[in-house]
C-alpha cells in the first residue's frame, strides 16, 4: 500500500525527483508511527505521534524535500524531529550526518527508537530549542523547519551558508501559515519567496512562539 502512495504522489507531481522517490520507498512512514497507527500510514494525511504532536502528511513532506533540493554531501539541520521520519528521508538524500533538534524529551526518545529500528545511522537527534539552531555544526547548506514560526528566527539565518536554503512555515499560531523558501546569496543577502499556504504545529522557543 505504501508503494501505491508513493506512485500517487509521483503521478501528481508532488514527488518530482528520482532521489526523493527512492528515499520514500526506502523509509516508509509506517516505520515511524506507533503500531496502532501503522495501518493508516499510507493515507495522505497527518497522523498522531506521542506528546500530542503529529507526523506530516506524505504530500507535505515530499513538497518540502523537493523545495529543499537536497544533494549528496550537504550539511543539513532539521528543526522539529517529531517521529524522525523526515530526518531519515533527509539522511538518505544527503548520505552524510544529519542534525535534528526536538524540544520535547518524549519525542527525542521516540525518534531515536524509530531511527534505530529503521537502520538509520547518520541522524543525530538533540534535545533543545530549535529556534536557536545548532551552532556546533553550522554553517548549513540547508535548514528545514517542520513547525510554524511567527517570523524566520535570526539564528537560523545566521547559521545558513551563503548559497544555502531554508524551508520554513511562517504565520499564525493556530491558523494557516505560508511556506517560505529563504535563500542566502553568496554576498549574504536574504531572499524570500512564498510557496503557498500550509498548516503546521507552532514552533516554540526563544525566537518562535513562547510555550
Amino acid at each position: 500500500m505504501w508503494e501505491r502512495t508513493v506512485e500517487s504522489l509521483s503521478s501528481e507531481g508532488l514527488i518530482r525527483s528520482d532521489a526523493v522517490r527512492r528515499a520514500f520507498l526506502k523509509y516508509p512512514r509506517y516505520l515511524f508511527v506507533e503500531k496502532r497507527h501503522q495501518k493508516y500510514a499510507h493515507l495522505d494525511e497527518p497522523l498522531p505521534i506521542p506528546a500530542g504532536q503529529t507526523v506530516s502528511a506524505p504530500h507535505m513532506v515530499a513538497i518540502m524535500l523537493e523545495l529543499a533540493d537536497l544533494k549528496p554531501g550537504m550539511n543539513v539541520l532539521e528543526i522539529g524531529t517529531g517521529s524522525g521520519w523526515n530526518a531519515a528521508l533527509i539522511s538518505e538524500l544527503v548520505g552524510t550526518d544529519v542534525y535534528t533538534i526536538e524540544r520535547i524529551p518524549e519525542l527525542v526518545e521516540f525518534a531515536r527508537q524509530n531511527l534505530e529500528r529503521a537502520g538509520v545511522k547518520n541522524v543525530h537527534v538533540f534535545l533543545g530549542d530549535g529556534t536557536l539552531g545548532f551552532p556546533p555544526k553550522a554553517p548549513y547548506d540547508r535548514i528545514i523547519v517542520t513547525a510554524g514560526a511567527p517570523e524566520v528566527p535570526k539564528p537560523l539565518l545566521e547559521q545558513l551558508k551563503p548559497g544555502g536554503r531554508l524551508i520554513i512555515p511562517v504565520g499564525s499560531h493556530h491558523l494557516w501559515q505560508e511556506l517560505y523558501v529563504v535563500e542566502k546569496t553568496d554576498d549574504g543577502r536574504i531572499r524570500k519567496r512564498r510557496w503557498g499556504s500550509v498548516v503546521f504545529v507552532p514552533l516554540i522557543g526563544a525566537h518562535g512562539w513562547r510555550g
